[in-house]
């Protein structure tokens, strides 16, 4: 028998710590080499931890919410010895030596090649990085941790791996219509759909959220009430922090600008019937070109802020930020050089950067490095919102819900549709007016939509 420590490696990116998001594994499990043990998240990428020996687990460091430094203990293995005697693997420390692959490639053959040697330290190797999976299975029964490793095995997005944990389903067991043999969304659905799985994912979702620590309080009615503590933990916590700093640091000016859109309804309707095997359109795309044809008329809301260092800098490419609603909370995918691309080109692009960010279509989300940022709710949308901006961002612009209104035309009242445009901007960087013309160039574009292809 010998003890294996495996140490937090360097994942990359910078990184100096980690976030543990949850545990797959608790003291005393048996586990088999490369089984899944943890997840763990950096600023910047989401990486699920397999196992680098087979054997019993000795210890775990910290709680998921709980953050690790580089180089510092993650989990520790009792080995078993082999053959001759020779301890499987020896207590390395692998704490800066690795980085991690590419987040979303599945991991290559475990073992090496003939004709690679392990190294003299052992194998404490953090294989290449797979996507998160932000729940955690219990370690329960021998049956349970079997279904776990197998489902760990499964090609499939964080997403759509929350989403089978939360339902209990063993994605083993889904059929895969994605390509190489990845799980969809819509093959969860589709395993959902049956009748029996309905009911299951009913009896588990009654049972309680996985990591939720339900407390009973007393109620009005002098019984028992349940409140349920949830600790905000991996995009959850990121997405907390960002807001409230967001919020602390920029003074937000909003700005909320009335749109009739009727001709552009009228021109996308005419253009979807056309369209024949195209993707049909939506608001978003034309939004977003007026938009990108704004910023050309006013740079300095196409700009990232160094408040640090006194420096705003404008960025002549357009990379344009789409928030986006995940099972994981909001994230924004990126459509680079969106300034480049046609109406058709764009609605693509943003239709593909918003599924590789909830997951589904096997690519890898840009989530980085967007110069401003487009928000809608679709038909929830409202009348107006005050959207936060997206730092070092200095603009974003929210997209509100498009509805039949009574509008003034040459002194009728006639029915209209109309669309609000809300808007926030950081006041340091960009001046009232240049915001509200900024707006108004938008609105133009909008109510004469030929102006958009001109």
């Amino acid at each position: 028998m010998s003890e294996h420590v495996f140490k937090l490696p360097d994942l990359g990116e910078g990184a100096v710590e980690a976030e543990i998001v949850a545990w797959h594994v608790r003291p005393g499990d048996m586990v088999a080499e490369d089984d899944i043990v943890a997840d763990i998240m950096t600023d910047k990428a989401n990486v699920e931890i397999p196992a680098p020996v087979a054997g019993k687990v000795l210890r775990t460091r910290g709680e998921p919410g709980d953050l690790v430094a580089v180089g510092a203990e993650l989990i520790a293995f009792e080995t078993v010895a082999m053959g001759g005697g020779v301890p499987a693997t020896r207590t390395a420390d692998v704490a800066g030596s690795q980085q991690a692959a590419q987040i979303g490639i599945e991991r290559a053959t475990p073992s090496p090649a003939p004709d690679e040697q392990p190294s003299p330290e052992g194998r404490a190797v953090l294989p290449a990085a797979k996507r998160l999976a932000a729940v955690h299975a219990p370690p329960a029964t021998d049956g349970a941790k079997a279904s776990a490793r197998s489902t760990a095995k499964v090609m499939a997005s964080p997403a759509v791996r929350r989403r089978a944990a939360e339902a209990g389903i063993d994605l083993s067991q889904v059929p895969a219509s994605g390509p190489r043999g990845r799980t969809l969304q819509c093959d969860v659905d589709a395993w959902l759909a049956r009748p029996s799985a309905a009911a299951a994912a009913r009896d588990m979702t009654s049972a309680g959220e996985p990591g939720e620590v339900r407390s009973p309080v007393p109620s009005a009615a002098g019984g028992e009430a349940l409140v349920e503590e949830i600790r905000l933990v991996g995009v959850r916590r990121v997405i907390a922090e960002r807001m409230a700093a967001s919020k602390r640091n920029i003074p937000h000016f909003s700005y909320v600008e009335e749109v009739d859109v009727t001709e552009l309804e009228r021109l996308r309707r005419h253009l979807n019937n056309q369209a024949g095997a195209m993707p049909r359109l939506t608001l978003l795309p034309f939004v977003a070109l007026a938009v990108i044809d704004a910023l050309r008329a006013f740079p300095q809301c196409n700009a990232h802020l160094d408040a640090e260092a006194a420096v705003l800098r404008r960025f002549h490419g357009v990379h344009l930020g789409v928030a986006t609603h995940t099972a994981e909370g909001l994230k924004v995918p990126v459509v680079r050089d969106a300034q480049r691309f046609d109406l058709n080109g764009l609605a693509a692009a943003i239709a593909g950067a918003a599924a590789a960010a909830r997951g589904e279509g096997g690519e890898r989300p840009q989530l980085s490095g967007s110069t401003v940022t487009i928000t809608s709710l679709g038909a929830l949308g409202g009348i107006a919102s005050t959207p936060v901006i997206n730092p070092p961002e200095v603009a974003i612009i929210g997209v509100n819900k498009a509805a039949k209104r009574p509008a003034v035309v040459d002194d009728a009242v006639v029915p209209r549709t109309m669309m609000n445009v809300s808007s926030s901007f950081d006041h340091r960087a960009v001046d009232g007016m240049d915001a509200a013309s900024m707006i108004h160039h938008v609105k133009t574009r909008l109510e004469h939509p030929a102006t958009l292809f001109m």
